[in-house]
C-alpha cells in the first residue's frame, strides 16, 4: 500500500484493488491524474472521500468523474451534500457515528471542531488512516486576525472541543497507524498545538501534516 501526498489535505491511498482519494481541490504535480490513469488500467475501484464542503477540500468535477467511470465512488459527507451537490446524490452520506462499509474497508466517521467529518479508514487488515478534514484546535491568539471572526466560540470552548473529538476516536482507536492532520501557518505560534494534543492523546505511528497550501484568496 502506499499513501502519496497530492496537494493541501488530499492524500491518496493505493491498494492491489482500490484506490481511496481524501479531499480532493487541486492536483498541480499532476500526481492524483497518474494514480487515477493507472487505476482505469488495473480496473481499481475508487473511493472519493470528502469530509465538507469547504472550497479547498472539494472539485466540483468528482460527481461528474464518478458518473463517468462506474468503479468511482463518492463519499461525501452531509454537509457536503446539502451545500454541493444537492438532492440528485444518493447513499451513501458520511454523518457522525456512521460506519459505511466497503469490500476493501471500513470508513469510520467522527465530529470535527469545524464543519463536515473526519474519519478513520480501517483495512480489512486493521491497518488505520485518520484523516481529520478541518478537525483541529482552530486557536486563533490574535484577536485581529482575519480568519479569527470564523471562530465562534471562545480559545477555551475550542480547545475543549477539540480535545473531546480526540476521546470519541480514542474510544475505538487508541492506536492509529497513520493521522493525515492539519498543520496550518495561520495559526503563526500555535500551529502545532492541535497536533501535539493529538500525538499526546492517541498512539500515532506515523504523522502527515496537511493543510499548509491555502492561497490568500481563499484564507
Amino acid at each position: 500500500m502506499a499513501l502519496t501526498y497530492i496537494y493541501h489535505s488530499c492524500f491518496a491511498l493505493s491498494e492491489e484493488a482500490f484506490l481511496i482519494v481524501y479531499d480532493f481541490w487541486q492536483d498541480p504535480h499532476g500526481r492524483l491524474n497518474k494514480l487515477l490513469e493507472e487505476s482505469i488500467q488495473q480496473e481499481k475501484e475508487v473511493y472519493f472521500v470528502i469530509s465538507h464542503f469547504h472550497q479547498d477540500h472539494y472539485n466540483p468535477i468528482i460527481p461528474q468523474w464518478c458518473q463517468e467511470h462506474n468503479k468511482w465512488h463518492l463519499l461525501p459527507s452531509y454537509d457536503t451534500v446539502r451545500r454541493r451537490l444537492g438532492k440528485s446524490h444518493t447513499q451513501p452520506i458520511l454523518r457522525f457515528g456512521d460506519v459505511v462499509e466497503t469490500p476493501y474497508f471500513a470508513l469510520h466517521v467522527y465530529h470535527s471542531t469545524d464543519v463536515g467529518v473526519s474519519t478513520v479508514t480501517q483495512l480489512r487488515d486493521g491497518t488505520t488512516y485518520y484523516h481529520a478534514g478541518d478537525n483541529n484546535n482552530w486557536y486563533f491568539t490574535d484577536p485581529d486576525h482575519p480568519d479569527a471572526d470564523r471562530v465562534k466560540v471562545s480559545l477555551d470552548q475550542m480547545e475543549k472541543l477539540f480535545l473531546s473529538t480526540l476521546r470519541e476516536i480514542k474510544k475505538d482507536f487508541p492506536r492509529l497507524d497513520h493521522a493525515m492532520f492539519p498543520v496550518d501557518p495561520r495559526l503563526e505560534q500555535e500551529m502545532l498545538r492541535g497536533m501535539f494534543q493529538l500525538l499526546k492523546t492517541i498512539e500515532v505511528g506515523q504523522l502527515h501534516p496537511m493543510h499548509f497550501c491555502l492561497p490568500p484568496e481563499i484564507a
